[in-house]
């Protein structure tokens, strides 16, 4: 497998924003039950880690919320999320993390980050566009006509990011996922690995959205001086485990206003039944983009108006809570 194609699969699955709604079916059986109770929304503290517990459910579960790749220097865990881990007998993330040890899988995987019917970016750029992009790209050491047919958002998440800075182990790069960091845990642990979605159903996203409208959050994402400022402000709300300071960021975003429901809100609605699910097997620990976890309709809301109680694991309390 090349550097491309590995980047590819490193994308797929970690991407901060990287999937479509669920089934109208499944949505559908999922708000009755959260909109019963009606619980009244209040910002949440600041903590990336909590435990979750709901009557009737013997062992209490750990919900963590990450950020899919961040410089190693900025890269840490809080205070009791060792021994949360430890606590679990399996990790649950957005997908599972055995499939991208499938080849047949990972292959699966490339084959659908390629746009359709043949379309290339040129199709979808004017001569200036394609350019700017090109030129982009050759200065990050990626010929263009190695990346001629990928899927728009893929390039997008690949902007600010050199192949050389990431590992897949994340221990000779300069580029950390929690993700991967958690499933060499899981690994060591002898942890059961599942996750929330399949790689199949996140690739969905990139069919979801029309790739005329992808392509020109490509070019947006070059060019806009404010993309780095935005990554920083992320990244620095994250080390302060500021999870509402990154729901207001992403909601600022305006490419968000027109996906958010089908990024984000519709995803945290499936999830729900299934972490219940998962809950009832064993004691959990959840990890999924810290994105997803504040906001009315993040998945600390969803999940205490279904009946959970969600306590913020912080310095203070976490030895006393776990």
């Amino acid at each position: 497998m090349n550097r491309i194609q590995q980047y590819i699969i490193i994308l797929s699955s970690l991407v901060f924003f990287t999937t479509a709604c669920k089934s109208k079916q499944v949505i559908s059986e999922t708000l009755p039950a959260l909109k019963k109770s009606e619980l009244k929304y209040a910002p949440l503290e600041k903590a990336l880690l909590w435990k979750i517990e709901k009557e009737g459910i013997e062992d209490d579960s750990y919900l963590f919320g990450t950020i899919h790749m961040i410089d190693r220097d900025d890269y840490f865990l809080p205070p009791g999320t060792e021994t949360a881990i430890q606590s679990a007998e399996q990790m649950v993330f957005e997908i599972d993390m055995d499939d991208m040890q499938n080849m047949g899988a990972q292959m699966g995987m490339i084959s659908k980050a390629f746009m359709k019917n043949g379309t290339s970016l040129k199709d979808l750029l004017s001569d200036e566009e394609y350019e700017i992009v090109k030129n982009h790209f050759k200065e990050k050491g990626l010929p263009l006509m190695m990346l001629e047919r990928i899927k728009p958002m893929f390039l997008s998440a690949m902007v600010d990011i050199d192949m050389s800075d990431f590992s897949m182990g994340g221990k000779d790069g300069s580029i950390v996922s929690y993700e991967m960091e958690f499933y060499e845990k899981a690994q060591k642990n002898n942890m059961e690995v599942e996750g929330l979605e399949t790689m199949e159903y996140q690739m969905s996203i990139f069919d979801s959205i029309p790739y005329e409208s992808q392509a020109d959050m490509l070019v947006e994402s070059i060019t806009s001086e404010a993309t780095d400022e935005m990554m920083d402000a992320l990244v620095e709300s994250y080390k302060n485990q500021d999870i509402e300071s990154l729901v207001e960021s992403i909601d600022e975003d305006e490419s968000m206003s027109d996906y958010g429901d089908m990024l984000l809100k519709n995803r945290n609605l499936n999830w729900i039944p299934e972490i219940g699910k998962q809950m009832k097997e064993g004691p959990t620990f959840f990890a999924v983009g810290a994105g997803h976890l504040a906001g009315k309709n993040g998945v600390i809301h969803l999940l205490r108006e279904s009946g959970y109680t969600l306590t913020p694991i912080t310095k203070a309390n976490a030895i006393k809570q776990i």
